[in-house]
């Protein structure tokens, strides 16, 4: 992926959290804070887990590969957001565990 690419799902990644924000405002006065964010992120890779458990059926419920995939996108979104929420830019983020992790692996 091209950091065009990346730059592009980072923006509209944020501008849909904008949009969540007017949602969390009008209904119930406040947009969520930083740890309910990292919450929800938390609750979507849980269910990563469980979807991911079902696709090998390992967990006695229906496989859906595309509530699967909505999960796993998701949870790359909230990443994203949890990212920007906290002055952290997710593509230097990742280059630079990229960059260590391969160093530690040869």
């Amino acid at each position: 992926m091209s950091n065009n690419n990346f730059d592009d799902i980072i923006n509209r990644s944020l501008e849909i959290r904008k949009k969540y924000h007017e949602l969390e405002v009008q209904h119930h006065d406040s947009e969520w804070t930083v740890e309910e964010d990292a919450l929800a992120f938390l609750t979507d890779a849980g269910l990563v887990g469980r979807n991911i458990m079902s696709q090998q059926q390992r967990w006695p419920k229906a496989n859906s590969q595309s509530e699967l995939e909505h999960k796993l996108g998701e949870s790359i979104w909230w990443l994203i957001v949890l990212a920007n929420r906290s002055n952290i830019d997710i593509k230097e983020a990742m280059e630079q565990f990229l960059s260590k992790t391969e160093k530690l692996i040869g």
